[in-house]
Order: C-alpha cells, then sequence, then structure tokens
C-alpha cells in the first residue's frame, strides 16, 4: 500500500466515524444520507479529492496528502482555497463552499471562510454533518461574534478582574485558541471565569461550555459558585440564564450549556468507561505522573464529538495539561482558557505565552486582596539532628492497626530527620513542637485572643496525621471537637471541612493533601508545616490556604475574640520548610516509573489495556510472595478472591485459550477466526477484563493494597527526649545564584525557540520532533555566542548543586535538551541524556516484557540499537532504519519482518518512552 492510498484509507475511516457516507463519482447519491463525500469529485479547475455535500448541497471540500505532507500541510491552503472557490460540475448556481479541510492519516486542519480573517486550525476529526448543517444556518460565526463583545459594568468587579476579562474579550477577538489566567489565590478567579463564560454564551454564542477541575470537591466548589452567581447586566441568576449541570455519570445531557467535570470522569466518557466516584477524590496528578506509562488514548467518540464543547476552562491548570490529560483538552475543537494561581514555564509554553492576565500573589498582597504571612520557627534537638536508639528492648507498632508490642532489636538504630514519622516515631518530636506553638499562641503569635485561631497542620501521611491529633487534643486539654483530621480517608471529609469552615469547632484542623490546594477556608489564620515541600508551585498553593482577607464580622463567626479584618496569617515552620530548595514543579510530576497505586488508579479510571493489567498482574504476584498468612486471608476478605487468584485474571483477560472458552470458540488450527468467531472473542475479552479490573474500582481495595505493601512496623521511640533549640520569627532567607547559571536563565527566557524544545518533553505530536531540533541546534549556536557550552554549564551546577549533577559521557545536543529539563523543573536531578535514555529503556523492556508475550533476542537487538539512536538524536524516524547501523542488518524491510504490523507503533513508542 502507496503512503498516499494509506492516508486515504485512514481519512476514509475519520469521516465515516464522524458520520459521512464516502462514495465514488459512479456511485453517486447524494440524498442517500444527510452528509456525503464523494471522492475526486471534477471542479473547473480540477478533481477535489472530497467534495462534502449537506442534504445535496456542496459545502465543503477536503484534501488528502500522505503523511510526510503533515510539516507542510499549511501550503496547502491554497490548493484548497482554488478548490472552493471553483466551479463544481454539474451544480447549478453558486457553490458558496464554506468549509475546507487539509489532512494526512495523523493530522486535520480546517478551515472556515466565513470567519473574518478566517484561519486553519488542527481539529482531532472532522465534523458531523449535523454540525456543518448547523454552523450553515447561524446568523454568524462564534468567531465573528467575539469580535464585537459590548464593554461590561465593572460594579463589584476588582482591577485585575477587570483587566483579565477586557484582555480574555480581546484574546478571543483576535481568534487566539488558548489564554492563560494567572491570578493570586484569593483574587477570584473563579468569579472571573464564570463572567468570561457569561459574555462567551450571551455574546459570543457558544452553545456548550466545560469547566474542568480534577477533583470531585473542587467540582462542587464551582457548582456552588455558578449557581450563586447574578451577572450585572440581568437581575436573574446566572441558573436561570443557562444551564448548570455537574457530571456525575457517563451521560452527558445535550440540552445544558456549562457543564462541570472532573478531568478524570470526561476521560473516562471519551473512553467509552465507567468512573467509580472514588477516583474523583483524589487529585490525578498524583496518579499518573509524567513519565508513566499512559493509559490507551482518547479515540473518536460518536456521542461526543469533537465539536460538543465550544470553550474548556480549566481549573488549576497547572495540574492538567500534560501527559494523558492533555488528551481531554486536544480533544474538542474548543478554546481553552486556564486558571492558575502558580503557573511554571512549561504553562506558559502550552498557553503560547497567551497570558491575560499576571497578578502575583505580592502584588495582591499590595493591593489588600491577599493578606502577607508572618513565619515562626520553631527548631528542635530531634528535627534538626535526628537521634540515636541504642540496641535494646523498645516498643514497636503496627502503622495500621496500631497494635503496641515490644520486641528486641537488632541492632542500635541511627536516624535523621527524615524518617520521622515514617518508620520511626518520636513522640516527644511532635509534642514539643505543639507544646512551643501552645506556649507562644497567645504572647508572640496571637497575643490579643482568647481562643486558638483557625489552624491548619499540615502531616506527612495519614498516621502521622493521627498522632499530631491527639497529641493536640492532649497538650490543649481538648476534645474531640476541638481537633480533627481532613484527608480523603477520613469518615465524611467534606462535613468535616464544611465545619472547620464555617462552624466554631474544630479550631485545628490536621490535613496531608486534601486542603493544601485549591479548597477555600477564609478564616484559618495559621498554618503549621509538620513535612518539608520541595516544590515551589505546591508549596504556594499550600500557602494560599491562609492569604484569604476576611472582614471583621465574618471572622467573629468563627472565631469571636477577634478584633479587626483579617490582615495577616503566621506560618509555623517547624521543618525547615521556608528555607529548603525548591524546584518549579512537583516531583510526582518526575517519578521515573509507575508505581502500584498508579497502576491500580489507572485502572480505576477505566484502563483495561494489556500493558496496565499484566504490569498490575505482575505487582500482585510479588505483592502475594511479601504478604503473611494473616495478610493473604484479609487480602481474600476484602477483595473477595486471592491475590494469586486476582493476578490470574488479570493474565486470563489476555490468554486466547481462556477467551476462547469464555466465548466458547474453537480456535481453528492455521489461519484466522471467522469474523463471527472474531467478534465473540473481542467480547469474551472485554468481559474478562470488567471482569478482572472490577475490584480495583473499590476505593477499600485500593487502600488496602496500597497499605498492606508498605512497612508496618515503625519504632516508638520514647529514648530521646526532644527539647527546643529555637522558636521564633525568621528574619531572612539566603538566596545565591552562580554568573553562568543567571546568563543560561535570562536566555532561555529571552529566546522563543526555548519554547519549542519544552513542547518536544511533553507534547503529543511526536511528528514535529524533527522541526524541534533543528531549532534547538540553532538555540545552540546562539548559547555558543555567548561563551556559553554544555561542557561549561554542565560544570557551573556540578558546582552549585553537587548532589544533584552526574557526570557522563556527554552529546551536546541532547544534553542541552538535559540542562533545559533541569533548569526548568522537568527533572529533579541532572544526568547525561545516554544515560537517561538507557534507564528509560531499562524500565521499559521489563515493563514489555512483563506479561505473556516477550521480545526475542533478535528483537531486543534491534531495540538496543535504536535506543542508542536515540541517545545520539532524540528521536528515530522510519526512514532512520535505512541508514548505519541498522542497514547492516537489513533495514526497514527487515524491522518489519521481525516486528510485524506493530513496527510504527513500537517506533513511536520508544520516541515517547525514551525521551520522558
Amino acid at each position: 500500500m502507496s503512503p498516499e492510498e494509506k492516508a486515504r484509507l485512514a481519512i476514509d475511516q475519520k469521516l465515516i466515524r464522524s458520520g459521512w457516507v464516502i462514495q465514488d463519482m459512479k456511485n453517486l447519491n447524494l440524498f442517500s444520507a444527510m452528509g456525503v463525500a464523494v471522492r475526486e469529485f471534477p471542479t473547473s479547475t480540477g478533481e477535489v479529492d472530497y467534495a462534502l455535500f449537506v442534504d445535496g448541497t456542496p459545502i465543503g471540500i477536503v484534501e488528502a496528502k500522505r503523511t510526510e505532507s503533515g510539516e507542510k500541510i499549511t501550503t496547502v491552503e491554497d490548493q484548497s482555497a482554488r478548490y472552493a472557490g471553483s466551479k463544481f460540475k454539474w451544480i447549478k448556481g453558486d457553490t458558496a463552499i464554506r468549509f475546507a479541510y487539509e489532512a494526512t492519516d495523523k493530522l486535520t486542519r480546517f478551515t472556515d471562510y466565513h470567519d473574518l480573517k478566517y484561519c486553519s486550525r488542527t481539529v482531532f476529526s472532522f465534523h458531523r454533518p449535523e454540525t456543518l448543517r448547523a454552523l450553515l444556518s447561524a446568523p454568524d460565526t462564534i468567531r465573528n461574534n467575539m469580535k464585537h463583545f459590548p464593554p461590561f459594568d465593572t460594579t463589584g468587579f476588582r482591577d485585575c478582574q477587570i483587566r483579565a476579562i477586557t484582555k480574555l474579550d480581546r484574546s478571543f477577538s483576535e481568534n487566539r485558541p488558548r489564554a492563560l489566567v494567572q491570578m493570586a489565590t484569593g483574587a477570584g478567579k473563579t468569579f472571573t471565569a464564570i463572567t468570561a463564560a457569561y459574555r462567551l454564551l450571551k455574546f459570543g454564542k457558544m452553545n456548550r461550555i466545560l469547566f474542568l477541575v480534577d477533583t470531585k470537591s473542587l467540582g462542587e466548589q464551582a457548582e456552588r459558585e455558578f449557581l450563586a452567581y447574578t451577572p450585572n447586566d440581568d437581575p436573574r441568576p446566572f441558573s436561570d440564564i443557562y444551564g448548570v449541570y455537574r457530571l456525575k455519570s457517563s451521560r452527558i445531557p445535550a440540552n445544558t450549556q456549562i457543564y462541570i467535570s472532573t478531568i478524570q470522569r470526561m476521560y473516562s466518557i471519551l473512553k467509552g468507561e465507567d468512573l467509580d466516584e472514588s477516583a474523583e477524590e483524589t487529585p490525578f496528578s498524583g496518579y499518573v505522573t509524567a513519565n508513566s506509562k499512559a493509559p490507551k488514548e482518547v479515540v473518536y467518540n460518536e456521542k461526543y464529538p469533537p465539536e460538543f464543547f465550544d470553550c474548556i476552562i480549566v481549573d488549576e491548570c497547572h495540574r492538567s495539561i500534560y501527559n494523558v490529560w492533555s488528551q481531554v483538552l486536544e480533544y474538542f475543537d474548543a478554546f481553552i482558557i486556564g486558571l492558575t494561581a502558580t503557573p511554571d514555564k512549561r504553562t506558559f509554553a502550552f498557553f503560547h505565552e497567551n497570558v491575560v492576565s499576571e497578578y502575583s500573589r505580592e502584588q495582591a498582597i499590595i493591593d489588600g486582596v491577599n493578606v502577607g504571612e508572618d513565619i515562626f520557627l520553631i527548631e528542635t534537638e530531634v528535627g534538626q539532628h535526628g537521634g540515636y536508639i541504642v540496641k535494646q528492648q523498645i516498643e514497636y507498632r503496627n502503622r495500621l492497626s496500631r497494635e503496641k508490642r515490644w520486641k528486641q532489636m537488632d541492632e542500635d538504630v541511627n536516624y535523621t530527620p527524615s524518617r520521622l514519622d515514617r518508620d520511626i516515631v518520636n513522640p516527644s518530636q511532635i509534642r514539643t513542637v505543639i507544646r512551643a506553638f501552645r506556649e507562644n499562641l497567645y504572647t508572640l503569635l496571637f497575643p490579643r485572643r482568647s481562643e486558638v485561631p483557625k489552624t491548619l497542620i499540615f502531616a506527612k501521611t495519614d498516621s502521622h496525621a493521627d498522632d499530631i491529633i491527639q497529641i493536640v487534643r492532649e497538650e490543649f486539654g481538648e476534645g474531640n471537637e476541638f481537633c480533627k483530621k481532613i484527608t480523603y480517608s477520613a469518615d465524611d471529609p467534606e462535613g468535616a471541612l464544611s465545619d472547620f469552615r464555617n462552624s466554631f469547632n474544630p479550631r485545628i484542623a490536621v490535613t496531608v493533601d486534601m486542603i493544601a490546594t485549591g479548597t477555600d477556608v477564609k478564616p484559618i489564620e495559621c498554618l503549621i508545616f509538620m513535612r518539608d515541600v520541595r516544590s515551589k508551585n505546591y508549596f504556594e498553593q499550600m500557602k494560599g490556604r491562609g492569604t484569604r482577607t476576611l472582614s471583621k464580622d465574618d471572622l467573629q463567626k468563627v472565631t469571636p475574640s477577634a478584633t479587626e479584618n483579617k490582615d495577616h496569617f503566621v506560618i509555623v515552620d517547624a521543618v525547615g520548610v521556608t528555607r529548603s530548595k525548591k524546584s518549579d514543579t512537583r516531583a510526582l510530576e518526575r517519578k521515573p516509573s509507575v508505581s502500584l497505586k498508579e497502576l491500580m488508579m489507572n485502572v480505576a479510571l477505566g484502563a483495561k489495556d494489556e500493558d496496565t493489567l499484566t504490569s498490575l498482574a505482575s505487582r500482585i504476584v510479588r505483592l502475594n510472595a511479601q504478604m503473611t498468612p494473616s495478610e493473604r486471608k484479609e487480602f481474600q476478605e476484602i477483595t473477595g478472591a486471592s491475590a494469586g487468584q486476582t493476578a490470574q485474571a488479570l493474565l486470563d483477560a489476555f490468554d486466547p485459550d481462556v477467551i476462547a472458552a469464555h466465548a466458547g470458540v474453537s480456535l481453528p488450527e492455521e489461519g484466522e477466526p471467522t469474523q463471527e468467531q472474531q467478534a465473540l472473542l473481542d467480547a469474551a475479552q472485554r468481559e474478562l477484563s470488567s471482569a478482572a479490573a472490577a475490584p480495583f474500582h473499590r476505593p477499600e481495595v485500593r487502600d488496602y493494597i496500597e497499605n498492606v505493601r508498605r512497612n508496618h512496623e515503625q519504632i516508638i521511640d520514647n529514648v530521646n527526649l526532644d527539647t527546643v533549640l529555637f522558636a521564633g520569627y525568621d528574619v531572612s532567607q539566603e538566596e545565591t545564584a552562580s554568573r553562568v547559571i543567571e546568563t543560561f536563565r535570562e536566555f532561555i527566557q529571552e529566546n522563543r525557540d526555548e519554547i519549542t524544545a519544552l513542547r518536544i518533553i511533553y507534547d503529543q505530536r511526536y511528528k514535529d520532533r524533527p522541526m524541534a531540533i533543528a531549532k534547538l541546534k540553532a538555540l545552540y549556536e546562539k548559547l555558543k555566542a555567548r561563551n556559553i557550552t554544555v561542557d561549561r554549564l554542565w560544570d557551573c551546577y556540578a558546582i552549585k548543586q553537587p548532589d544533584k549533577v552526574k557526570r557522563g559521557t556527554m552529546v551536546q545536543l541532547a544534553d542541552l535538551v538535559s540542562l533545559i529539563r533541569f533548569e526548568t523543573g522537568a527533572t529533579e536531578t541532572l544526568v547525561p541524556f545516554a544515560e537517561r535514555v538507557s534507564y528509560n529503556f531499562q524500565q521499559w523492556s521489563f515493563r514489555r516484557n512483563a506479561g505473556a508475550v516477550h521480545f526475542t533476542e533478535e528483537q531486543m537487538e534491534w531495540l538496543r540499537l535504536i535506543k542508542d539512536h536515540i541517545a545520539a538524536s532524540l528521536s528515530v524516524e522510519p526512514e532512520d532504519l535505512d541508514l548505519s547501523p541498522f542497514d547492516r542488518k537489513g533495514g526497514l524491510g527487515r524491522f518489519y519482518e521481525v516486528f510485524g504490523e506493530d513496527y510504527e507503533k513500537i517506533l513511536m513508542e520508544l520516541n515517547v518512552e525514551l525521551v520522558a
């Protein structure tokens, strides 16, 4: 099959999936369906590849090109315009062709000639015939409507909100597809977004807008704000004017205007899978990381085609725009508005540097929109230096059951502070911090208060949180209502959160992650950090929990002794969090492999692909070997099957013999099954996969498996009694940077090519990578013109951060990418590119070989050669396999024979996994 034929076949399939009937000229029947695509239709300037007819009238054309034409697809636009302006043979009157597509088997571009200053854009697939018919009957296009936004009544709006809405109007009028609203926590991002949505519906004439969040609680919070909003130009509440619907199932009603959904649910809907509500409780960023094996890709969904939403508003977008989740955003032919208080450089890149609002927390404090913080340090002996326990009889505790027992130690234990509250618990250390807080509370911290201000304590784990709660109650001499845990694993976390926000009790809440980001509790006046945080963005988000303003009257409703408006909050730093070095992104986005927790969450989100289920089976088998007999019994009681049976079910879902037996089909000894047999086999495979995955939809099963694999025993250190070394306000923080590194930072900020370099790290459009590499070469030449080389930069980082920089074989261009990734926070350590590729290859090959099908030795030889090629050149293309050293093994032809029809899939997968 030629490249042109291959492209035409894929285009045919896309058109059919989009509701078009494809016909040749000899079989022409324009009224056989609403939408008909006619191949090779003659015009006055030649035959157009596809002519699109709706209700028998020509309305659009498709120009089809081979895959390789993707890099120059915009040059085809003139050809499309020529055909669109041509006379269609046998068609009387003015054909008035309005819509044009340029397509390969991988790429589809679309133009609506009725748009003022019409501009082609990439779309996931072709629009459905009914969509184009609706566009034809509309008075004008959405893009034209948005060129005429009227001024809005600014009564009740802050200056930062007015600027953001005004610039959003301008951005839409200029047809910019993405816009970023960066606004400090508490400045009113959601209110701004609702106003923008109202204007898009009323004046832009949009039909549907999707508001995306990443947890159920944030979705409920957004729903409340939509329902409470009343526009200035209409006395009716928003929900009386436009429908507001929060998705709670896989059904999306068509007659609503505002849809609120977690991105997890929308992802599952597009895959046609059900989603357990528990999967919406925890931010998805904690489960699917930048280097994870992504679940199966989103494919065309006939119920909810790409044109279903006109605009997507992404809350906390710094967490939502990468990896598997970006597929949800890129599936829809929609404008995208990002909302965040803490963007990083990759966020700016994703939104094409179109920042319509830059309102920093510092400016918000100056403007009185936010309140600032004072930092109070508590340093203790054990917290700073750890402890030493001589070999003796000592108390151990089961972390889950809390059962205690005395046991002889095997050896002396010399522990560092990082082990505290994980495998070593020193109650005296926790007590010393809480006591120091209590002793300074009414003297230095809040001298005019008669009750404890609303205080939030950040703990390391659920176990740590429980220890803190007990000691807080003891030290303050208070009961259960005074101090409570608010975590995802707690009973009724939403109810406890509501009480913390609106009631007198609890005065102190202890959390791990649940109210670390996004959730508003305005009365909080004190944050106690008993865990370190190494992500700058995450730390800023956590600080945002205390930065909200509140009037005296509202504050007195929960804190009666308050005498003024909330004018500041206090950070009590018990672990050095305000002094520790911070990176630009959370470590969760840089994990080198997929954890068991991630695998289970991927399954809970609907993944049933072979890689995911067989990898999970392998982990369950390994876990089964590690569990005690009592734990195996408990596993069976909770899941309904033994660990061995659970793993076997996961593997059986892809065992041809088991599938055939389940389907009642006798597989032929030679040849392929018949079409009817294959349909039965496919149905059986889906049933087996669903049954095998079912236990992991239940949160109690996932929690048990995640907890049982950890070390249960904790040493209770009652030997090292802690003492306070220092308790007082912080006055300064050390900041240093070298001249060369600072020059490099300025350089990558000044050069737009840096954005291209960043995009190859996370962009799913792998075909663009060669073009990005060419621009990267030009970038490096400009860098060298400043007398800065990769070697010199590497040495500078090694001097400044020796614990994070590894020496090795340098590859100039490839390691420039490593340096950019390290400087922008995409990686935690600076490792030679070749070593990272080798490590990723090892992990990838382990995962691929974990299932029932293993690579042969010849296949592994090919894969190792490709790994070396990627290490030197950043990517591999099929044509590279006809060059040295691949030509000595038979080139592309032999590679096809060895890997079969999946050869392109293997190459694409290596391009992604090895450079991740």
